[in-house]
């Protein structure tokens, strides 16, 4: 990916910053971890991220002190992580520029998708993914491969989408129930299932096989 979106995880917990971290490289963007508002502040001006994840709770400053620095200093998005979810803290939120809100504990795969909708709203993540013949337009949620429109669940969108955000890329069952059910403790055939109706649907009209799967391993996406 060119030119990749910037993600700034401010988390003083490493074990959850360090998951952030691999969730937004998962996506192909660029992703940099700081535990406090000093190393944030060091970071706006070299790292320069489109979008910050801020916690709440933090050493020194807290999130909501460091939301202030974050949108004096550019116009990057941010979401608040916090265990406050009462209206009142929402609306300190977004009082100072707080673009998305997330209660903790939370399922990463949601946190992901809010922020590719924020990326998206941006600029900085691509609407329309096209692979090949296959169109899958992530905002109107449909998929066309070969001028042909093919209508999928939820589920099968959100496996195309993360499969197609990630083509060329083999990719396990347990990344790939981590970021399309928000898990990695379900059965591994739920997976298989999803992935063989899905390339059913996408294979129904003779085209060439895009799905592949890697043995031992998972599956890549490939432009036929």
């Amino acid at each position: 990916m060119t030119n990749p979106a910037r993600v700034l995880v401010v988390e003083d917990d490493d074990t959850i910053r360090t998951a952030l971290v691999a969730a937004v490289e998962s996506r192909g963007w660029v992703a940099l971890g700081a535990v406090d508002g000093g190393e944030l502040e060091q970071q706006l001006d070299t790292f320069r991220p489109d979008l910050v994840i801020l916690d709440w709770m933090l050493p020194g400053r807290s999130g909501i002190e460091l939301a202030r620095v974050v949108s004096a200093a550019g116009d990057a998005g941010m979401i608040l992580l916090t265990a406050r979810d009462g209206v009142d803290d929402k609306l300190r939120g977004f009082d100072v520029g707080v673009d998305d809100y997330l209660a903790k504990p939370f399922v990463m795969a949601e946190l992901v998708a809010r922020m590719t909708a924020i990326l998206r709203r941006r600029g900085r993540a691509p609407g329309v993914l096209e692979i090949g013949d296959l169109l899958v337009d992530l905002d109107a949620g449909a998929v066309v491969r070969a001028r042909e429109s093919i209508v999928l669940t939820g589920t099968e969108l959100r496996l195309l989408a993360f499969l197609a955000g990630e083509r060329g890329r083999t990719l396990s069952k347990t990344q790939i129930l981590t970021q399309v059910w928000g898990y990695d403790s379900y059965d591994p055939n739920l997976v298989e299932v999803h992935v063989s109706s899905l390339r059913r649907k996408l294979e129904e009209r003779g085209g060439t096989r895009l799905i592949q799967t890697v043995r031992g391993i998972g599956y890549v996406l490939r432009a036929a």
